[in-house]
């Protein structure tokens, strides 16, 4: 199969979206596949049909390739690829719709305002968290404490994106769920050595632990309502839900990823590997 993997992007989540596409193509081509890299350039649909591929594996993070703009070219191309449609690609980058969508349908989400430009914050619980309603890998994200904290968190995102959200601050423990090919994986407990799973954390050896939850009546409960998002949303291939856990058992869906990570540090291909699947055979499902 001739397979183009588009990686790099211009989004601020770049340089892990080219470890992720390095990695998927170097696999792929292991599998046998004839493999093309692209970065996501003006001529990148002359390109493509120049190349006409099987299919496109889209290996892109953040705006520009994780929010449904390169879904629509190609589909208008009548390029096939892997991963969600533009619709659910769309809904899911936006923090702000996921979580007016999860909440219309009874689905545990922390409340929270979204905030743009110009306009006043009306948001006085502390702790809060202030991230940007439209980026990946926890770029951006603070934990405040009060609002002049909050004031300048929101000030400094808007540099970044239109939209912020200042949201409930829960109390306990992060997991996350993988869904690969509408099959929910193992639940993996995400411990921050410095107690926030910031940009930091995730991409550096050493500042977060993972472990593989064993209490089977909570993995059951967060798998179920992975599932649920998951088709709510209408995603497909794979997708990976996160949540903040209390210390009671009561979880919390905080946002929705539609491109996971494919880093040597990336969940999803850790918890695939727990259920069985190597990195060659994860691949294999998802571009099948």
């Amino acid at each position: 199969m001739r397979i183009v993997v588009l990686m790099g992007g211009r989004s601020s989540e770049r340089e892990i979206s080219l470890k992720t596409g390095k990695a998927v193509a170097r696999a792929l081509r292991e599998l046998g596949h004839e493999v093309i890299e692209m970065d996501l350039t003006d001529d990148l649909p002359c390109r493509i049909l120049d190349l006409k591929p099987d299919k496109v594996f889209i290996a892109l993070h953040g705006p520009y390739g994780e929010d449904g703009r390169v879904q629509g070219m190609l589909d208008i191309l009548g390029i096939p690829y892997v991963g969600s449609g533009v619709l659910g690609s769309a809904v899911a980058m936006d923090k702000d719709v996921t979580k007016r969508i999860l909440r219309s349908e009874g689905l545990p989400t922390p409340d929270w305002v979204c905030v743009r430009k110009g306009e006043e914050v009306t948001w006085d619980r502390f702790p809060a968290v202030v991230k940007p309603a439209d980026q990946g890998s926890s770029v951006g994200l603070k934990v405040v404490k009060n609002r002049e904290e909050m004031s300048e968190a929101i000030k400094e995102l808007f540099s970044l994106t239109e939209k912020v959200l200042v949201e409930e601050f829960i109390g306990g423990r992060d997991m996350t769920v993988g869904v690969l090919k509408e099959r929910p994986l193992p639940v993996i407990e995400i411990r921050p050595k410095k107690g926030i799973y910031d940009y930091e954390s995730k991409y550096t050896k050493g500042m977060t632990e993972y472990v593989f939850l064993e209490d089977e009546d909570l993995s059951r409960k967060l798998k179920d309502l992975a599932m649920r998002t998951h088709r709510l949303l209408g995603l497909k291939d794979m997708s990976r839900i996160d949540f903040r856990v209390t210390d009671r058992g009561d979880p919390y869906i905080l946002e929705v990823n539609t491109i996971p990570g494919m880093t040597e540090l990336s969940l999803f291909p850790m918890a695939c590997r727990r259920a069985g699947l190597d990195f060659k055979e994860m691949l294999s499902i998802i571009v099948s």
